[in-house]
């Protein structure tokens, strides 16, 4: 196998990677039940004109497994937090005492674990779309090299061997990380 090959294959792995690593920050968005500071992460606060996520305008801490409080840097941004956080999709209402806000997050319904199982399935799917996009670029890559004559037949084999082969592997990787999330929501 050539330079170029090896070269555009550990391209196309290093593409599979962020997908995964894509998926998994995904799931940590994901509300199972439990206080996880990261679900306000696409939560953006209008702060002087400019919208910014809240863990740089407060510290966010998890305190007793299913609250966080939220200590803002500045007191006076405390109703602009709250206001952000009440016209987001986190579905929690947060109180605020006029220097912390809590966020209590409360057992998941069964119906609604079942809902985040079925997101959690389609950003897995997503994944692995993505994933074999990347399959199809990196071989058709290789097909053209063919065609224009830049590797060999034995060469084309063995690459489809191996693109198959990391493909495969992502492919479970990505498997494997929705089986842990959706294990995570249902066993709440």
């Amino acid at each position: 196998m050539n330079e170029m090959m090896k070269a555009k294959l550990d391209a196309a792995e290093k593409q599979m990677k962020k997908v995964l690593d894509h998926l998994r920050s995904e799931f940590s968005t994901i509300r199972a039940g439990r206080a996880n500071p990261a679900v306000l992460d696409k939560i953006p606060v209008d702060y002087y004109g400019a919208p910014t996520p809240i863990n740089q305008l407060a510290n966010v801490a998890v305190s007793e497994g299913r609250n966080l409080l939220i200590t803002p840097y500045d007191p006076s941004t405390i109703r602009t937090i709250s206001k952000a956080i009440l016209a987001s999709d986190l579905g929690i209402t947060p109180t605020d005492d006029g220097k912390t806000i809590r966020l209590a997050f409360p057992q998941p319904t069964e119906d609604r674990r079942k809902e985040l199982a079925k997101t959690v399935k389609k950003y897995g799917e997503e994944a692995k779309v993505a994933v074999r996009n990347v399959r199809r670029d990196l071989m058709d890559s290789f097909k053209k090299m063919k065609k224009d004559s830049a590797i060999t037949e034995d060469d084309m084999n063995e690459a489809e061997k191996k693109v198959q082969k990391l493909t495969d592997r992502y492919i479970e990787e990505v498997e494997k990380a929705v089986a842990e999330k959706e294990k995570e929501i249902m066993s709440l």
